[in-house]
């Protein structure tokens, strides 16, 4: 090492003056020298606290650099190198983040500054030094992991938010379609493969799958998961009881290594490819109905809090499920008639409209009848109202076990019926009202052992015959009553159409 005199003579600088210099900062000092080919490198100078922090000998480094290069991170060390050739060749300054091996094993980070400097030989020197900071890259990775945190939280709030909306303002039949976007929105947030719900019956002995979302690429369940007996699934009915019981979530996080008892749980896991999941109950009116669950294909780390947020997404699902039960029931209410159970007028007349839609648009038939209940007056008289009541309730019970779950049935007022044969050539109808008729007539109609022989009349009206005049709901139901009047003047017990009178 050289000094300059006061005379200004070059005078020898001991070793260990710049040796206990350098003891007092912070890190390694270092020069560090590159041969103008970059097949050498060496230290002619470095503190001793590359002993102390890596376990290398400073006086083998004055000979050769490559112990302090084999402390590098594997990952690191080609970005080094690469960095240090483009600081030799521009001449800039060189300074770089990397994490080496201490002497007792761990990586820590350090980080380097240093200036470089173009030797007569064509080589260079760089003056500078290297310190730890450790203690910054874990408060780097602590407010980045706080701000990942925020960020999820802060997008599992807005996702909760979006689809509670979604839920509060959905519309009567929507609610599949609801329940479908959750189990895709959740599904992508949480990064699984599968998303689902299963409702169990009454008895808690079998379970449907009545939606699922999967990934990409990832084969459907749903289609195999309709109506499954789970009696023999021993350890699966014991989680159900915990479901139902205590409201405890079913969390397996390896589905290999479920328990003996579990074999046949694990086989069937197993062939669907799952690797883990977690089923969450559902309840309606306090009642567990069935089960929100997520899949992973994959062994992956849960949250910690993952059976806290599903929690979540499945109150949300309960509580939207609940409201449409609700929601259901009452329109049920305003929509049947409360003795028979069919619809009434406030249901039939939009099905019309949409029928007369359907038909304008796609030329779709259909065709409908009135029915009556002969005498029904002189049956009442002779059985009192209660026994009317029975009568018009057997014959809703037949109408509805002689026409189609297509077709529409509904009580129009008093003793009168009405029937929307859909998707039928008029020609069809006649022997579809035929059967009722006869149905009716053969049926043993009795009330408190009193037996009461009961008939109907018909009036046949058919979307084709309005060719002349437009056809609305009011029009076809006035041409089905005329007819109705028409056979009840012909002796009851038939029908009348476009044709005239048929009797059975």
């Amino acid at each position: 090492m050289v000094s300059r005199s006061d005379d200004g003579q070059a005078t020898a600088m001991p070793a260990h003056f710049f040796q206990k210099l350098a003891s007092g900062v912070p890190g390694v000092l270092f020069t560090y020298w590159l041969s103008a080919d970059g097949r050498s490198h060496r230290y002619p100078f470095v503190s001793h606290q590359v002993h102390t922090l890596f376990g290398v000998d400073p006086a083998a480094l004055n000979e050769n650099a490559d112990a302090v290069f084999s402390v590098i991170h594997p990952e690191d060390a080609d970005a080094i190198t690469a960095s240090i050739q483009q600081s030799a060749t521009t001449g800039k300054p060189w300074s770089y983040r990397a994490r080496l091996r201490l002497a007792d094993g761990q990586y820590q980070w350090f980080e380097a500054h240093s200036v470089p400097e173009r030797q007569a030989d064509g080589s260079t020197l760089w003056y500078g030094q290297f310190h730890n900071i450790q203690h910054y890259k874990a408060l780097e990775q602590s407010l980045r992991e706080s701000e990942a945190e925020f960020s999820f939280q802060a997008g599992f709030q807005r996702l909760i938010a979006r689809l509670s909306t979604e839920f509060i303002n959905l519309g009567f039949g929507t609610i599949d379609q609801c329940i479908d976007e959750l189990l895709r929105s959740i599904g992508e947030f949480f990064e699984v493969d599968r998303a689902y719900v299963y409702g169990f019956s009454d008895d808690y002995q079998r379970m449907t799958n009545t939606h699922e979302w999967c990934r990409a690429g990832v084969p459907a369940l749903k289609d195999g998961q309709q109506d499954v007996v789970i009696e023999h699934f021993h350890w699966w009915q014991e989680q159900i009881e915990g479901m139902v019981s205590a409201s405890r979530v079913v969390f397996i996080e390896d589905v290999d290594r479920l328990p003996a008892t579990a074999a046949a749980e694990r086989a069937l896991l197993q062939e669907q490819g799952v690797s883990s999941m977690f089923s969450v109950p559902i309840r309606v009116r306090g009642r567990v109905t069935g089960f929100f669950g997520v899949d992973s294909l994959r062994q992956r780390t849960w949250r910690q809090d993952q059976a806290d947020l599903l929690i979540i997404v499945s109150g949300l699902l309960s509580g939207a499920l609940e409201r449409h039960r609700l929601e259901e029931e009452l329109l049920n209410q305003s929509i049947r008639d409360p003795l028979t159970g069919l619809h009434n007028r406030r249901y039939l007349m939009p099905r019309l409209e949409e029928l007369l839609g359907r038909s304008n648009r796609r030329g779709e038939k259909f065709a409908l009848a009135m029915f009556d209940v002969d005498h029904f007056k002189a049956i009442n008289d002779s059985i009192g109202h209660l026994g009317g009541d029975y009568i018009l309730q057997r014959i809703a019970a037949i109408l509805t076990s002689q026409t189609r779950t297509m077709d529409v049935i509904a009580r129009f007022g008093g003793e009168e019926f009405l029937v929307v044969f859909n998707a039928l050539e008029q020609t069809d109808v006649p022997q579809l009202v035929m059967r009722i008729l006869q149905s009716v007539r053969d049926e043993p109609f009795v009330f408190e052992r009193q037996s009461v022989p009961v008939t109907l009349s018909a009036g046949v009206a058919g979307i084709d015959e309005f060719t002349a005049t437009p056809a609305t709901p009011e029009a076809l139901i006035g041409l089905a009553d005329h007819r109705l009047y028409l056979a009840k003047e012909s002796g009851r017990d038939c029908l009348v159409d476009a044709s005239g009178t048929v009797r059975i």
